[in-house]
């Protein structure tokens, strides 16, 4: 398996739509339609093809692109030599989230899309079209705030600090994943009590928190299953070792 690229970024990044998306050929866009359906039939149709931001450019405080079709996403995830006809960096925040106790771990959701299965750090989220403003700047803390209150039930005010980590780059697929550290006051029952009223909270089953001194040995426990971002945000903290 290749590495994923990592990306470094500065406190401050931030990113911006430039562009409009582009058409495609007809017969291109037929094959994606297709991809489309089977990809709706294996999740039970509850996708939905919305917009999310792909990265035209990346440099470490700005990353520049447009708006593209989830099912073109979708297309290029199933068949990633569909990169070289759509060139998509579709982009996503990813949350480390820290309560007093140790760091939030859970699996994703047997029938996802994306990741089907694996066990990572929530909250993560595409970055979508709500996170735009009319001039096309895209507010991406706010993004993975969002993600924060749907997928574990935080509001942001729970959260006491948040900084970006790295910008990692999946080989094949070329999803990013911009990470951020989540500090949050809560404690751990606090956290699991308010998860289970949050609207996306079947994304996650189970969800646990593990404790720091616990980490490196679940980590290496679950291997192949943790997807390969979560190691990487995780060192970067230094709650891992290299």
């Amino acid at each position: 398996m290749t590495a994923p690229t990592v990306h470094e970024v500065t406190p401050d990044v931030r990113a911006r739509v430039v562009r409009a998306m582009p058409a495609l050929p007809a017969a291109l866009d037929s094959k994606i339609e297709a991809l489309w359906r089977q990809a709706q039939a294996h999740t039970g149709g509850v996708l939905f093809n919305g917009r999310v931001f792909s990265a035209d450019r990346i440099g470490p405080g700005l990353l520049v692109g447009h708006l593209t079709e989830f099912r073109r996403i979708v297309a290029q995830m199933d068949r990633p030599p569909l990169f070289g006809a759509l060139g998509l960096r579709p982009m996503a925040v990813c949350g480390v989230v820290l309560c007093p106790e140790g760091v939030v771990l859970g699996r994703r959701h047997p029938r996802m899309v994306y990741q089907a299965g694996l066990w990572q750090l929530p909250p993560a989220g595409s970055v979508d079209a709500g996170a735009v403003a009319a001039d096309g700047a895209v507010d991406l803390r706010g993004q993975v705030l969002t993600e924060l209150h749907e997928e574990l039930g935080l509001a942001a005010d729970s959260v006491t600090a948040l900084r970006p980590i790295c910008l990692v780059e999946h080989a094949g697929s070329h999803v990013l994943d911009l990470g951020f550290a989540l500090r949050i006051g809560l404690d751990a029952a606090a956290v699991l009590a308010l998860r289970a009223g949050a609207s996306h909270a079947a994304e996650y089953d189970p969800l646990e928190i593990v404790p720091l001194a616990e980490l490196p040995a679940r980590v290496a426990a679950l291997g192949p299953a943790l997807v390969p971002t979560a190691g990487i945000f995780l060192r970067r903290l230094g709650l891992l070792p290299d």
